[in-house]
């Protein structure tokens, strides 16, 4: 009983401790009812069959006998034919023994394919839940989190799910099956069961030490395989880098030492595991062979058990040996699966976790403004990047920001679509807080071109209309030329249908930036905010795509962060930008006869420019 008592509270420390995905359970949970069904029925035959078999010795070892009954006159009378004689009586049984035998069999089978059923839907699930939680989660989110890490939950460790529901499964009907054996060995012997009892208590004592400590290790495997991860995709990612820096010697020591902790948490959970199965085998067989021993020395000499009675019970000692092994191996098998359940609940969890709130009204279109009321924001609630920040962006005119690397030019464009939050303060759209706005019905009716592009591994076709199925080929053609991009796309191998590549490295960067541009104007924004949108470009292909920008922001609202001031001559207003303030605010030729700070960029670049056509 203590064995039993011991891997109960292993099952139940591990139900407890991952919540939200027993939660889940709730959407399948007939097919985990009938699962557990055929398994307590398969435990009911396994125990009807231990009678049966009693009946079925004491026919052979003591033919002339009284009959074995069960107390139910119809059963006994009918069924195994105590008024017979003992021949008819054996074929009887044994029949009873064969029919038992073949109906345990398909409840087990039965019991096996729900189970399976309801791991498949709890995994789809937990698959479904994990990529709904990262698309909620706030972009300060992944600001903070190694992305392999992320990777290593929902491409490795979720699908350890299926798995451990399969063990957990198998640990269920093991234990449920030595529940049998124990009732059944209390009624043949209860001086026999109480030593069975305290003896494989013992053993579970010992056991359960182990899976301690393989519990500790599956915990830390996890974190290493996220760290492994980590360094795998930062390596993909970065191969140029790595190539132009002929970094290969330091990212191969990084490996190494990745690799080898990997080997080290491997090799531990090895050997805890390999010791599991032989202790479990040598001290059961140990404690049988003891019995067996004291039996034949003690209680048979006096009396107190019959041999069919001993037999019978050795017979079930020799049943639950397998099943205290599995129940054992199982255990293992669970606290090895804790850590990446552990991480799994740990990317559930809600209360840890930033959100942006959505709002309820749907954003009907930018007819005033855009407002920034006394913004105060910071990716950290000690460090502002924007301080105090007041400022208007009229509806359907362009306004540029200049400033510094640092400065908070990204950071405020960041706050329209919000991508964040402000600290404290307000942005309005037309006099309502954008918080109050629905984000998809707003992000719906704005389009954004980064310095930072991003390019599926997709063709060309489906990276222009991202997220845009019902458009047509005149308009993606159409938003290919005006961004300058349909003479290359043309160029390609399978025109609009090749396919880019990851991070599209088939691609030159004043490509990608013109697929991304050409991806924005095809959504016909109200609002487009231009986060250097043409500092990958070279001077002919920027000079383009200029002239469309310049055409296309006509009746539009265009925010425009800009690296080369050229860019941004014929923009409505600029605003200057240092250290998270604003500093200038007007023209771009009012400012520059301030001869203040937009002055000093404009002549820095005047002068670059002038010293490179000099060289």
């Amino acid at each position: 009983m203590p064995s039993l008592i011991a891997n109960v509270l292993t099952l139940n420390r591990f139900r407890q401790s991952d919540d939200p995905i027993w939660r889940e359970i709730r959407y399948f949970r007939g097919v985990l009812i009938l699962a557990i069904a055929f398994t307590l029925l398969a435990a009911a035959l396994e125990g009807l069959g231990i009678g049966v078999i009693l009946s079925f010795l004491q026919s052979l070892t003591s033919p002339n006998s009284e009959a074995f009954q069960t107390g139910l006159k119809w059963f006994d009378v009918n069924v195994l034919a105590i008024h017979a004689p003992a021949t008819e009586r054996l074929y009887r049984i044994s029949g009873l023994i064969l029919l038992t035998t073949w109906l345990r069999s398909l409840c087990t089978y039965w019991s096996q394919a729900f189970s399976g059923l309801a791991q498949v839907n709890l995994t789809d699930r937990l698959r479904e839940r994990l990529f709904n939680q990262m698309q909620a989660l706030s972009l300060s989110y992944y600001t903070k989190t190694q992305a392999g890490e992320l990777v290593n939950i929902v491409t490795s460790e979720i699908y350890q799910v299926p798995y451990a529901c399969q063990v957990m499964m198998v640990f269920g009907t093991a234990s449920i099956t030595i529940l049998a054996y124990l009732v059944a060995l209390v009624l043949l012997s209860w001086q026999l069961s109480i030593l069975s009892v305290l003896l494989f208590g013992l053993l579970a004592v010992g056991i359960t030490t182990l899976l301690k400590q393989l519990q500790g290790v599956s915990v830390t495997r996890s974190k290493v395989a996220g760290q492994y991860s980590s360094l795998a995709l930062e390596f993909i990612y970065g191969i140029r880098t790595v190539h132009a820096f002929a970094a290969q010697e330091f990212e191969r020591q990084r490996f190494n030492a990745a690799n080898a902790a990997m080997s080290k948490v491997g090799k531990k959970t090895a050997q805890l595991n390999a010791l599991i199965d032989p202790i479990t085998e040598a001290g059961a067989t140990t404690i049988l062979v003891g019995m067996l021993a004291l039996a034949f020395m003690t209680l048979l000499p006096a009396n107190q058990i019959q041999s069919a009675t001993l037999l019978t019970f050795l017979f079930v000692l020799f049943r639950l040996m397998p099943a205290v092994r599995q129940v054992n191996l199982t255990r293992a098998q669970l606290r090895g699966f804790q850590g990446a359940f552990d991480n799994i609940k740990q990317l559930l969890r809600s209360d840890d976790k930033p959100y942006l709130q959505n709002g309820s009204l749907l954003f009907p279109g930018l007819r005033s403004e855009i407002m920034f009321n006394a913004v105060n924001f910071g990716y950290t609630p000690d460090q502002l990047v924007l301080h105090d920040l007041t400022l208007t962006i009229p509806a359907g005119k362009m306004t540029a920001l200049v400033g510094a690397s640092g400065a908070g030019k990204s950071t405020l464009v960041d706050l329209i679509p919000r991508f964040y939050d402000p600290t404290s303060g307000q942005v309005t759209l037309d006099d309502v807080d954008s918080r109050q706005f629905d984000i998809y019905s707003l992000r719906q009716k704005l389009a954004i071109v980064s310095q930072d592009t991003f390019i599926f591994n997709a063709s060309v076709w489906e990276n222009i209309a991202y997220a845009m199925p019902e458009v047509t080929e005149a308009a993606v053609q159409e938003a290919a030329r005006l961004s300058n991009a349909l003479e290359f796309i043309q160029e390609l191998p399978q025109g609009f249908d090749t396919v880019l590549g990851d991070r599209g490295v088939r691609l030159s960067g004043g490509q990608r930036q013109r697929i991304a541009i050409a991806r924005a104007l095809l959504r016909d924004p109200e609002i487009l905010i231009l986060d250097e949108a043409t500092s990958a470009l070279d001077s002919i292909s920027e000079r383009l795509i200029q002239e469309s920008l310049e055409e296309l922001a006509v009746g539009r609202t265009v925010i425009a962060i800009a690296h080369r001031l050229s860019t941004i001559a014929r923009a409505d207003q600029v605003v200057v930008l240092d250290r998270g303030r604003i500093v200038e605010q007007g023209t771009y030729h009012k400012l520059l006869e301030r001869r203040g700070h937009l002055w000093k960029y404009h002549r820095m670049q005047h002068e670059n420019i002038y010293d490179e056509k000099v060289s």
